[in-house]
């Protein structure tokens, strides 16, 4: 017999009407054998190697270890299981954060920018606009500045018929970095906060000399829906990339098969 965990997560600072039936962004099945972690978006689409996901059974550590169950977490992804390492920051018995190491994004030009930045109601970007592979994936969309993102308002169904990835438009915010993220191919018109995005920022940032790589970034998103978070990345090279952060279990549960 088998037991899992079901936790519900949210970022933390982000507590806000829930956008699925289960009441969380994301929904992490955590097994106890192996400690397999999965997640699942509104859709009930599989969010591979997910930031979220990781983020939830950490800050569960307690609740997850009473059963058993070893954090170094596996994320599967297309049938295949990957090895992340979770570390955890404490004070006495209280979780305060999680770190990752995430695994490395592959990365190509995105071909159709124009009807991106259409979709999104944007004029133009300055940085090569690219598709990095992590969690449903993300197009990375750079913008003159942190009000040109607080201002968009994207077509929502023109962006879910044009990719089922992650529209990710950022701009720098004095020592910070602005992000909003639009998903709504897989239920997600925005995500107030997004760590399968965060690493990739972080390498597109470093890949492109707007930072150098080992500079850890401070990312804000979620403000405009009402739940606002804050991430941390840093890539110390295309290969090794880390992003860290809190989440809030807003609801957990079990079940046996």
């Amino acid at each position: 017999m088998m037991r899992a965990i079901v936790l519900a997560c949210l970022a933390a600072g982000a507590l806000a009407a829930p956008a699925s039936a289960a009441h969380a962004d994301r929904a992490a099945y955590v097994g106890r054998v192996n400690a397999i972690c999965r997640s699942f978006t509104p859709k009930m689409q599989a969010a591979e190697r997910a930031g979220k996901a990781a983020y939830a059974a950490g800050n569960a550590h307690r609740y997850a270890y009473e059963l058993g169950i070893v954090l170094g977490l596996s994320l599967k992804q297309a049938g295949e299981v990957q090895r992340v390492p979770v570390q955890l920051e404490r004070e006495g018995a209280r979780i305060l954060s999680g770190a990752m190491r995430q695994p490395a994004p592959a990365f190509a030009p995105f071909e159709r920018v124009d009807d991106l930045l259409t979709a999104l109601g944007a004029e133009n970007t300055d940085l090569p606009v690219e598709l990095y592979h992590q969690g449903p994936g993300h197009v990375f969309v750079e913008l003159e500045s942190p009000a040109h993102v607080a201002a968009l308002r994207p077509e929502f169904p023109a962006l879910a018929g044009l990719m089922t990835h992650g529209a990710a438009c950022f701009a720098r915010d004095g020592l910070r970095w602005k992000l909003r993220d639009f998903l709504p191919a897989i239920g997600i018109d925005e995500d107030p906060a997004t760590g399968s995005a965060a690493g990739p920022l972080a390498l597109h940032l470093a890949r492109h000399g707007r930072i150098g790589f080992g500079d850890e970034i401070e990312i804000t998103q979620g403000a405009e829906i009402g739940r606002p978070s804050t991430l941390y990345a840093v890539a110390h090279s295309p290969e090794h990339i880390e992003v860290s952060g809190a989440a809030v279990i807003v609801a957990r549960g079990e079940f046996q098969f």
